[in-house]
């Protein structure tokens, strides 16, 4: 297998990673009868946006590598402060 083929394969699993955020969102939100960001969206978003980064970086795309790289500090921003939360919680529980 040649590595374009290879890196075609990264790019499409990434984008379909990257894409099934929404499905799961959706499906979050139908469950709860309301708009819900669960933390999987999250995780999906982080991992597609860093599989996506790289393959923009294969293809030396700057649009493509700028908004991947861009994303991905919104998407760990928003999985820290989800983690900080949860702390807060934990220790407000305990004390």
């Amino acid at each position: 297998m040649t590595p374009e083929k290879i890196w075609l394969g990264i790019g499409f699993s990434a984008q379909a990673l990257f894409s099934a955020r929404f499905l799961i969102q959706w499906i979050a939100s139908e469950k709860a009868g309301r708009s819900v960001v669960p933390v999987a969206f999250w995780f999906l978003s982080l991992l597609g946006g860093a599989l996506l980064l790289a393959y923009a970086v294969w293809r030396r795309d700057p649009v493509f590598i700028l908004g991947q790289g861009t994303g991905l500090i919104i998407y760990s921003r928003n999985l820290y402060l989800i983690h900080r939360e949860k702390r807060a919680k934990q220790g407000a529980h305990r004390g």
